[in-house]
């Protein structure tokens, strides 16, 4: 007879915009195969190119609000007019199968998360939060300004959030000061390696 499947691990990553997570995201799903990606919700209409179920659920407001009604999410967050979240759905029948995921949401969605976790039987013991933490505001911001996709105005709000995002950074798991791209997917898959480890002792 066969033993149950082991528990999947679920990784959160948050950082400020401009802090490269996207990227490094997008990076851990390409080179570590048994890593999937949770696909989130959001009310925000599709951009050029993204796809309904692959990109983000994309849902109009009355269905979103119904859905946090029903208790749908783990996590929701409203976001400069916008509703962001995660669906239990994504989650938990692909962790209690084993499946290992990736996670990329904010300190809102994240501080949610680690709450649920202390409670919830699937994902207790079985979530782990990385936090990409820029050297410097001075760095983030001219990481931000390279990019040349926001305006001025949105350049400084950024910056807001950040500075107020950085300061959550210890009530993470782990804290991946960051370097080169190189070095934060070292950085980032040690810590998956790691816990997958400890998960098999």
């Amino acid at each position: 007879m066969k033993n149950a499947p082991q528990t999947g691990l679920l990784i959160i990553v948050s950082g400020p915009a401009g802090s490269g997570k996207t990227t490094l995201c997008d990076r851990m799903l390409a080179e570590v195969p048994a890593l999937w990606r949770v696909v989130t919700s959001t009310t925000r209409k599709p951009r050029e190119g993204e796809k309904d179920h692959v990109d983000y659920y994309f849902f109009d407001h009355a269905t979103f609000e119904q859905k946090i009604a029903e208790e749908h999410f783990y996590e929701h967050a409203h976001v400069h007019s916008h509703i962001y979240g995660t669906l239990k759905s994504e989650v938990q029948d692909k962790l209690a199968a084993g499946t290992d995921l990736l996670l990329n949401i904010d300190v809102q969605g994240a501080a949610q998360m680690r709450e649920t976790a202390q409670t919830d039987e699937l994902l207790k013991g079985n979530v782990v939060t990385v936090f990409i933490m820029p050297r410097t505001l001075e760095e983030l911001e001219q990481r931000l300004r390279g990019r040349a996709t926001d305006a001025e105005d949105e350049i400084q709000r950024r910056m807001q959030v950040a500075s107020d995002e950085m300061q959550q950074h210890e009530l993470y798991d782990h804290t991946i000061l960051s370097g080169s791209r190189n070095e934060d997917f070292a950085a980032l898959q040690k810590i998956y390696l790691d816990k997958k480890a400890k998960q098999a002792e």
